[in-house]
């Protein structure tokens, strides 16, 4: 859907995680075989998945500035509860935040999400404004104020239904 450059660092996760569902097709990448090896998930791992999946688009979306009904990020933050962390240090002394389970997935994402807080990356990491998308991307703006997942698409649609109900409005009503 979007043309912008992957999230940095274990972000990348996060937003692959949340770009397996295509709301404009309903198309579900975890329902395939190959979508659910790129998270390392069993058939049986695909409901807990989506759970998170669906809590990341919250927070995405909050980051963003949209609140939808229905959504909140209490979700997230009690998956998120679960999924234990461990700092570990190396040789050289360098500290390193990491998984406890790096077979999780939600602590995978979890460790993405304490590094990314840390060096300030997690509150760009947004999801389109547009109802029919939901795509997740990485605001790259100076301002940090992207709405859009591509001003090609969402950005010009949104533009034009703007355009649309302004001319519209203004348009001389017929007696």
């Amino acid at each position: 859907m979007n043309d912008r450059a992957p999230a940095p660092g274990g972000l990348s996760l996060v937003e692959d995680l949340v770009n397996t569902l295509s709301i404009e097709t309903g198309v579900d990448a975890l329902d395939t075989p190959e979508g659910r090896a790129a998270f390392g998930l069993a058939e049986q791992d695909v409901a807990a998945a989506r759970e998170l999946r669906e809590a990341l688009r919250a927070a995405c979306l909050a980051h963003a500035g949209h609140r939808v009904a229905g959504r909140s990020t209490a979700a997230l933050e009690r998956l998120l509860a679960d999924a234990p962390l461990l700092l570990s240090v190396d040789g050289e002394g360098a500290a390193m935040l990491r998984p406890a389970d790096p077979s999780a997935l939600v602590s995978r994402v979890a460790a993405a999400i304490a590094v990314a807080t840390t060096d300030g990356t997690w509150l760009r990491l947004k999801a389109c404004e547009a109802e029919d998308c939901h795509w997740a991307y990485y605001d790259r703006s100076p301002a940090g104020r992207s709405r859009w997942c591509t001003m090609a698409v969402c950005g010009s649609r949104a533009k034009m239904r703007a355009y649309r109900s302004r001319r519209s409005d203004a348009a001389p009503r017929k007696a």
